[in-house]
């Protein structure tokens, strides 16, 4: 049997990830190539085209045997193919049409962060499992839902938008997509930010924070790891956030995991557990007791799950 290959493709605003795949998962080469974005984004896709093209002349691969391209991108992907990516500048762009027309491949495109919660499922801290949730905390809050092994997009293609679970009814300000109290206001990187700035104005207790040139979600997590009393609350409220969140999220799923990744989840144990410690006492008895772990592929969770989107 001659072997099979895949590429996997993740296109984020400043560089486009790439990877060639064995169908049973190896990652075999990666490398990137930069986002262009000039004139709403049109030369991406030729760009993706022709770095496909020379890595099968490099590797002098026979294209029977490759079975397609993956692709993740950091917008809505409707039905028909049509991508709407603010960041890349497409508005109904059909983009795996247009490459599959470059390249002559299958071509098969989702949303990035299901992309990568598709990946985690499959080889990372989901495998093993066939309903997954995933939520990745970085400058915002996005994830992705794996039912029975295959992405959940929903009828609008907005499954998974986990960062806009309303958490608190209280807040007077505004999220990015419109609405008060939503989940990444308190549980991104900017949002854990919020967090402490929000604390540091109720209290006078002395804190390294105080003193700190430039507060960030990984200096307030240090300092908690540490001990320090102020930035052990601010851990505490955005524990309280996510753990809360994700009680809604597996009240409704009842997923056998939840994965948590980005940039936060860096943290590693001592936010998983807390966070952890959190949703047990906001979950459906029934569902309390899901595995709750971190994010294992990183940044190349996306390109393993767009590859496994052409094994689907």
């Amino acid at each position: 049997m001659m072997a099979k290959y895949g590429y996997g493709i993740d296109i984020g605003g400043t560089a486009v990830k790439m990877g060639l795949f064995t169908e049973t998962g190896e990652l075999l080469e990666k490398w990137d190539i930069r986002t262009d974005v000039s004139e709403s984004g049109i030369h991406i896709i030729p760009s993706i085209a022709k770095s496909v093209s020379d890595n099968i002349e490099r590797h002098t691969l026979d294209r029977k045997n490759i079975l397609g391209i993956g692709m993740g991108v950091p917008g809505c992907v409707l039905e028909g193919g049509f991508c709407t990516c603010v960041n890349l500048g497409w508005n109904n762009y059909p983009a795996p049409g247009t490459l599959r027309s470059l390249t002559g491949l299958e071509v098969r495109c989702a949303n990035d962060a299901n992309c990568a919660a598709l990946g985690e499922a499959w080889l990372g801290s989901g495998k093993g499992h066939k309903d997954v949730v995933m939520i990745t905390l970085g400058t915002g809050v996005g994830g992705g839902i794996i039912l029975n092994g295959k992405i959940h997009t929903g009828i609008h293609g907005a499954a998974g938008e986990l960062g806009h679970i309303p958490v608190n009814p209280r807040e007077t300000r505004l999220c990015n997509c419109g609405n008060r109290g939503c989940l990444e206001m308190y549980t991104s990187a900017n949002g854990n930010v919020r967090l402490a700035m929000d604390y540091l104005q109720e209290v006078d207790t002395p804190s390294p924070l105080r003193t700190a040139e430039r507060i960030n979600s990984k200096l307030c997590w240090d300092l908690a790891i540490a001990g320090d009393p102020v930035a052990v609350e601010i851990a505490r409220r955005f524990s309280d956030y996510l753990g809360m969140g994700l009680a809604m999220i597996a009240n409704i799923i009842d997923p056998e995991a939840i994965i948590i990744g980005g940039g936060v989840s860096r943290t590693g144990e001592p936010l998983r557990a807390m966070v952890e410690s959190y949703f047990r006492k906001y979950a459906f008895h029934a569902v309390r007791n899901i595995d709750i772990s971190i994010a294992q592929l990183g940044n190349d969770a996306g390109i393993y799950g767009c590859v496994k989107m052409l094994l689907d």
